[in-house]
């Protein structure tokens, strides 16, 4: 018996890196996942893997920010998978740059994904939600569902070239407190978990060939410097950046019922780091 058998969890950027590893995770105790990700190949993957650890999930292509996702993903849940229990919004990326070359439409891109999705995402889960507490207080049963908004060291203590990565996961930050606020009274725990660094093709270290992902009809470049790296890892003090696997493993305590009790946290996944 998981901790998890019977519950559905909708993981946004689920077809690669941390969110792949989130989904793993929740499956590997027994969640349903509604996989998410921009292309089928990844998330026909990730549902592979799902599959043969023994537990099953759902595809959800589309844009986190494209008007009308939130009420896609959300009824994928609903209608194919039963209900939800857990909301993992984890979809993401950076486009950085100093202030003075940050256009309006960087700027823009980066509250949009960061904490506009996330807010439509649970604002079309509302509904559902409302409904199956009232529903469930009138039967007499109790359970606990989860929400997990993915935050940022960035978010928390800021960071030079990030100033709409860090705007952004600050804004997730508040989406996080007024509904563990709002939604406390619906037995929802609404917390939130900011990674420091942790090794993903985001933070890759950048060789002769720079690592490009396609967002939309946008490329954007991922990957450190070297030597930046090689400092990041000296400031850390367990001497490395995390793996995807133990940025999921923070995730997961957020949404297991040891956790019923903690809501409008944050939880800091950095190894030690603090800046």
């Amino acid at each position: 018996m998981g901790k998890l058998d019977g519950k559905v969890a909708l993981v946004s950027g689920s077809g690669r890196g941390i969110g792949r590893a989130i989904a793993l995770k929740l499956a590997g105790d027994g969640a349903r996942i509604v996989i998410n990700d921009l292309d089928e190949a990844p998330a026909a993957d990730t549902l592979e893997l799902i599959r043969a650890a023994g537990s099953d999930g759902e595809i959800c292509l589309g844009d986190v920010t494209a008007p009308g996702f939130a009420e896609r993903f959300v009824a994928t849940a609903v209608e194919r998978c039963g209900g939800i229990d857990i909301i993992v919004n984890n979809a993401g990326y950076a486009w950085d740059a100093v202030v003075q070359k940050v256009s309006d439409e960087q700027w823009q891109a980066m509250l949009d994904v960061h904490a506009t999705a996330p807010f439509r995402i649970l604002r079309a889960a509302s509904e559902f939600i409302r409904d199956a507490a009232k529903r469930e207080k009138q039967e007499g049963a109790t359970f606990n569902r989860k929400v997990v908004n993915i935050s940022s060291i960035a978010g928390l203590f800021g960071n030079a070239g990030q100033v709409g990565y860090s705007a952004g996961k600050a804004a997730v930050i508040g989406v996080t407190r007024a509904l563990a606020k709002e939604w406390g009274r619906y037995n929802v725990n609404v917390n939130c978990v900011a990674f420091g660094l942790i090794q993903t093709r985001m933070t890759a270290p950048i060789g002769s060939e720079q690592s490009v992902a396609t967002v939309g009809e946008r490329e954007v470049k991922m990957g450190i410097k070297p030597e930046f790296l090689a400092f990041m890892n000296q400031m850390i003090p367990l001497g490395r950046g995390g793996t995807p696997e133990e940025a999921a493993g923070a995730v997961y305590l957020m949404c297991i019922p040891e956790s019923d009790y903690v809501s409008g946290e944050v939880l800091l996944a950095s190894g030690g780091f603090v800046m």
